[in-house]
Parts: structure tokens; C-alpha cells; sequence
């Protein structure tokens, strides 16, 4: 009953509608003074847990990355993507929805924050697929699940997040999602060719770009690719942290923004206050996440879970595929940082005790909670395209139900083949 009553307690908030951070700190100080007895010491966990949970110089990580995706998205810079890649693309049959892929693919290496490439990528995307004739469906589709790009390929918030949560190092799991990044982008590419092939009413007309206007638009990209090439550099070389890397990455689309003549005071300011509203957004929760977790320590629930999974002698396959499953129900129903951060205190240890790598653990991961972010019931990302881009949300998750084949293919061959996730991290300085 000790062990049962914060969960139910986290559930019952949960459904009343109380924000998750609160949830995991009001469950998690129920459970301490469960298992402890004494008011008093649930109070020095209280003076103690919010303080030890965001005092950690990788965290400082988090707001530069998420800088850096504002100043980008005030600058215009998702916009001058989007237009090169439909220019190149339009004139074959689901070109616009393939190029919103790819332009989601490359603002996510300026961003890191999938919500925010959705949003942006849908006011962006929709009106033009829609002046073409394309359907909701496949319009919306190829937003949602392109802007899970964003939170694979670096930077991304929910990587450092789970770099932190686990010890692991945030250089090697951000560079650990470039190349199952691309495989992603390049199987969602094939999808849509795949149902535009089947159903040719979802994107019925193509357009021929001229050539002059081709290059023009590459010419434009230019910026958005060298900031893209010096932040990877910088990662992938170590010659700077991953929180130097998003001070420089912020700096770089601000004076990009600047040169362009399109980033005002106004906006400045606006990204500014968007970093900060955010930041806190995801800081409160790590708080009420480490009380949680204080609660799941003292009641050993994490030994308890390893010790009778190892007691049945499973294979480690079986192991792993069963937390995939739940990963992916769970993740039906919560955000991508709270999951991690309730479900890592027990996943974690069980998947290294079986002789799993931490780094490819995080890959599969971040593809887990990139399927729940577009999945009924709850899908943020799904809700985000329905509310920007004013479509029904009933056709929005038909599009991702669709589109999430390739999410599913590329768990499988990052399962399949675990150097798609490790083989850049290992040749890294």
C-alpha cells in the first residue's frame, strides 16, 4: 500500500487536471512521509530537493538551446528552409509535404524543442499545401512528425534532459541522434511517397520551380546552414560544452536575425520571455521529478524492480522490447520530460544491468516519447498543429497515425542495428 499510494495519488491529480510538476511533488512528499513516518523530515526534503534538483551547470544547457530555437524562429530562419526545400521538391507529386520534413529535420538543428517547430512549421507549412490542394491530412501528418526531428537531432532539450537524469554524457547523446535523425527524415520522406503513390487525392497538384528561383532560395539557407555546421562542429569536436555550444548557437541566429534586417527589439524581447517562461516550465518540473524520485529511492522500488526482473532470467531482448512497450503507452498520455523523468529512475537501471549502452538506451528512448508526442490520446505535438494551423484534430491524428511508421521502422533498426546511434559518438575526441 506504501509503494501504491503516491502512484494512485499521482494519477488522481493528474486527472483532475493539476499541473505535472505539482502532481510529481505532491505524490512525491505523500510517499516520503509514508515511508519515513515524520513530518519533519519530508520539510528538510522540501528545503533541501528544489535547490540540489536545478544547481547543476548542465541544466544552463536547456535555456541556451531553447535561446537559440526563438531567436531562430523570430528570424525567419524556419521559413527561408522551408521555402528552399518546397522549391526544390514541388514540381514531384507530395514534394511540399516531403519538404516540410526536411525543413522540420533542418530547424531542428537549430532548435531542439519539437513543440516549437510545430508550431512555427505549422503556420508556415499549412497555408502553402493547402493552396495546392494537399489534404489535411497529409499536411498536418507531415508537420507533426516531422517536428519529432526536432527533439532527435541535436540539440535537443529532452536529450540533455536525459543526460542529466542518468549520468550520461550530453555531448555523446546529442551527437548520438544525427544518423538515426536522418534515417528518420529519409524513411517519413518515403512514406509519403508511398500513401501520395495509394492515394493520389491527398496531394494532387505539383508545381515547376524555375531554376533561377531554385538557387536563389539555396542562396538564401546559407546562414541557417553555417550555424547548423558550426554548432554540429562544436559538438562533435568537444572543443566546447554543450551549454557553450547553445550561448554560441543563440548568438549566432540573433546576429543572423540582426543582418537580415528581420529580428526587431520586439521580437528579442518576445524570444526572451518565451526562453524564460519555458525554462521555468521545465525546471519546476525537475523539481517536483526529484522529489518523486527521493520517494522511489527510499522505498527501493528501482533495487526491487531490477532484482526480480534479473531473478527471472529473461532474455535482455525481451526486457528491452517490454520497455518499449510501455514507454510507448505511457507515453500516449504524458509529455516527453516528465516521462523521462518518472520512468528513467527505473528503465535505466534495468537496461544497464542487462549490458545495454546508456547512449543508444537514450536514442531509443527519445524515439519513444517521439511517438507519443503525435499519438491520440493526448499527442502535444498533434495538439499543437490543430490549434495553430486550425484543423480538426481527428484529422490530425489520422496524418500521424500514418506517418508514425517511419518513427516504428527506425526503432526497429536502431534496435536492429545499435551503430546507427553509437558508431558517430564513438569516433568523437
Amino acid at each position: 500500500m506504501i509503494v501504491a499510494l503516491p502512484f494512485i495519488s499521482l494519477l488522481l491529480l493528474l486527472i483532475l487536471g493539476i499541473p505535472i510538476a505539482f502532481s510529481l511533488a505532491g505524490a512525491g512528499i505523500l510517499g516520503i512521509w509514508l515511508v519515513k513516518g515524520d513530518w519533519g523530515i519530508v520539510m528538510v526534503f522540501l528545503r533541501t530537493v528544489p535547490v540540489a534538483a536545478v544547481a547543476n551547470y548542465d541544466l544552463t544547457t536547456i535555456p541556451m538551446f531553447l535561446l537559440m530555437a526563438y531567436f531562430s524562429s523570430s528570424s525567419g530562419l524556419a521559413k527561408d528552409l522551408y521555402t528552399a526545400a518546397s522549391n526544390w521538391l514541388s514540381q514531384i507529386r507530395g514534394g511540399l509535404a516531403i519538404a516540410t520534413v526536411f525543413a522540420c529535420g533542418i530547424f531542428g538543428a537549430m532548435s531542439g524543442a519539437s513543440v516549437a517547430a510545430a508550431a512555427v512549421m505549422s503556420n508556415i507549412a499549412m497555408p502553402n499545401m493547402r493552396r495546392f490542394g494537399y489534404s489535411e491530412e497529409l499536411a498536418a501528418g507531415s508537420v507533426g512528425v516531422g517536428a519529432t526531428l526536432d527533439i532527435l537531432i541535436p540539440p535537443s532539450v529532452p536529450m540533455v534532459i536525459y543526460g542529466i537524469a542518468t549520468q550520461t554524457s550530453i555531448g555523446q547523446l546529442l551527437v548520438a541522434g544525427v544518423v538515426p535523425g536522418i534515417v528518420l527524415g529519409i524513411l517519413l520522406a518515403l512514406c509519403i511517397v508511398i500513401w501520395v503513390t495509394i492515394s493520389p487525392s491527398h496531394a494532387p497538384k505539383t508545381e515547376s520551380v524555375p531554376w533561377g528561383e531554385r538557387w536563389g532560395s539555396i542562396g538564401r539557407i546559407w546562414p541557417s546552414l553555417l550555424l547548423i555546421a558550426i554548432v554540429l562542429a562544436l559538438l562533435y569536436s568537444g572543443v566546447a560544452t554543450p551549454t557553450e555550444v547553445g550561448a554560441v548557437g543563440s548568438f549566432m541566429a540573433a546576429g543572423i536575425g540582426v543582418a537580415m534586417g528581420r529580428l526587431t527589439w520586439k521580437g528579442a524581447i518576445e524570444a526572451l520571455k518565451e526562453t524564460i517562461k519555458t525554462s521555468a516550465m521545465i525546471f519546476l518540473i525537475l523539481i517536483g521529478a526529484n522529489i518523486f524520485g527521493y520517494y522511489m529511492t527510499l522505498s527501493q522500488i528501482p533495487q526491487d524492480v531490477v532484482e526480480h526482473v534479473t531473478a527471472m532470467h529473461l532474455n535482455r531482448w525481451i526486457i528491452v522490447i517490454g520497455i518499449t512497450v510501455v514507454y510507448f503507452v505511457i507515453s500516449m498520455f504524458m509529455d516527453e520530460i516528465p516521462l523521462l523523468l518518472l520512468t528513467l529512475p527505473l528503465s535505466f537501471p534495468l537496461v544497464t544491468s542487462v549490458g545495454f549502452d546508456p547512449v543508444w538506451f537514450g536514442v531509443l528512448s527519445i524515439l519513444m516519447v517521439a511517438m507519443g508526442l503525435v499519438f491520440p490520446p493526448v499527442g502535444m505535438i498533434a495538439f499543437v498543429v490543430s490549434a495553430t494551423a486550425h484543423v480538426d484534430l481527428m484529422k490530425v491524428y489520422k496524418g500521424t497515425s500514418v506517418l508514425i511508421i517511419a518513427i516504428f521502422m527506425t526503432t526497429a533498426l536502431v534496435m536492429i542495428f545499435p551503430e546507427l546511434a553509437l558508431w558517430l559518438p564513438r569516433t568523437m575526441k
